[in-house]
């Protein structure tokens, strides 16, 4: 049985769950990414409301995938430098790290978020980058149903990725 979730976006009530999951999780994280700093933890608060700032301003669009049987876990799946010029944005994910790499929910939670990238948010190209020794990004389905890819070169990650909606067929049109 597939769990379900619920993907939503941030909200000023998700900041305690949000800052409990990275203070459990920091030592995970840092062996894969660089680490946030103490400035992060102490802060978080006052750095939460910005991004809330940030998301109404639609700058960047944060979305968090909360399990209706575990409603403490949660993912984050996010939108960051959205250019409304030219269509595009960085896709983020952050996962749980006793979730196990590529799940269902993981792989349904970045589909999502594509799917509404395209229906909602008006977004044409998303970039998705991560570092290859971190697996639970790395075993993610890229990029979803509906949506072409092509490989990216950037100097800080290790893989990379241009996400683009798949060509409509001559039924779709």
């Amino acid at each position: 049985m597939t769990p379900t979730a619920e993907l939503q976006l941030i909200r000023a009530d998700h900041a305690p769950a949000l800052l409990a999951f990275e203070v459990e999780n920091r030592a995970y994280f840092a062996a894969s990414v660089p680490d946030r700093g103490d400035a992060y933890f102490a802060h978080f608060s006052a750095r939460h409301q910005e991004l809330l700032a940030e998301q109404a301003a639609g700058v960047h669009l944060f979305h968090v995938l909360g399990r209706t049987w575990r409603p403490d876990n949660r993912e984050r799946v996010n939108l960051f430098d959205i250019d409304r010029a030219d269509g595009s944005a960085d896709l983020g994910y952050t996962a749980w790290p006793s979730e196990p790499p590529g799940t269902a929910l993981a792989t349904a939670g970045v589909h999502q978020v594509c799917e509404l990238a395209v229906t909602r948010y008006g977004l044409v190209t998303l970039h998705a980058r991560c570092r290859t020794e971190n697996a639970a990004i790395s075993a993610l389905s890229w990029p979803g149903p509906g949506f072409t890819t092509g490989r990216t070169d950037h100097p800080q990650w290790s893989a990379g990725y241009h996400l683009r909606p798949a060509p409509a067929g001559p039924s779709e049109r």
